[in-house]
């Protein structure tokens, strides 16, 4: 193989490692966070950054220096991301209970009556025509920066034993790790895309519908999770050996 269909093998690689399990349920709860599809998107994007960032960093050290990370190492970071997927789970769920969602029948003053999510956050208890329109400020998307850090430890070392089979040199092993990085950000951006329409229409259209299918989120996100700590922690002995 050509160096350049190398390279485009990373490209395609990291898009199809953004659709991996752990990163899907990651982006989907903070996809619950967004009030738009360029929001979303922008979670994605930060996510894939975040990850990029730590498999630079680490890769370039294990490449530069020689070191090797350990299969313990490995585990634990894996480990770190069923902890921080469970995190992520719970934050979802109590942040639906934080703001008192309910389900009833709602009647606006031009006589139209939906039935529909109501919440009494920060003990609102009367709606209006405008209650569901408003606007949160876009601010840079940290936490899914974070997340996508703490993902792109977890993936770091099997990484680099990748690149170095493809290309057996260093110099381009960095080149390969930096194309995989930002086929990542490509895949998260599109996989955040998709993520989006159901909550965005359910939000739009059917507001108990949007916090089921955010409460949905949640609970796979402890599900996911705690499998992982399950199978990594106890079935493999990280946490009891």
């Amino acid at each position: 193989m050509t160096i350049a269909s190398i390279l485009l093998l990373g490209l395609l690689l990291g898009m199809r490692h953004a659709m991996e399990a752990d990163h899907l349920a990651a982006v989907a709860t903070l996809a619950t966070r967004s009030s738009s599809m360029g929001q979303t998107m922008r979670q994605g994007a930060a996510w894939g950054v975040g990850h990029t960032i730590t498999l630079m960093l680490c890769g370039g050290v294990v490449l530069a220096l020689g070191f090797a990370m350990s299969a313990h190492t490995s585990q634990l970071l894996e480990l770190a991301v069923g902890f921080m997927l469970v995190a992520l789970g719970v934050d979802v769920l109590l942040r639906l209970r934080h703001d008192r969602v309910h389900f009833h029948a709602h009647h606006h003053r031009d006589g139209v009556a939906h039935f529909h999510a109501h919440s009494h956050r920060d003990g609102r208890s009367r709606h209006d025509d405008t209650a569901h329109q408003h606007h949160h400020p876009a601010g840079f998307p940290a936490r899914a920066l974070l997340v996508g850090m703490v993902h792109g430890l977890a993936g770091s070392a099997a990484l680099v034993l990748l690149s170095l089979e493809a290309v057996k040199s260093v110099a381009w092993g960095f080149v390969y790790i930096l194309i995989f990085g930002v086929g990542s950000i490509l895949g998260m951006m599109l996989l955040s895309a998709v993520i989006a329409v159901p909550l965005r229409l359910s939000a739009r259209y059917l507001d108990w519908a949007h916090s089921g299918l955010s409460g949905i989120v949640g609970l796979l996100n402890v599900g996911l999770g705690c499998y992982m700590v399950y199978r990594i922690g106890i079935a493999d002995g990280v946490l009891t050996g």
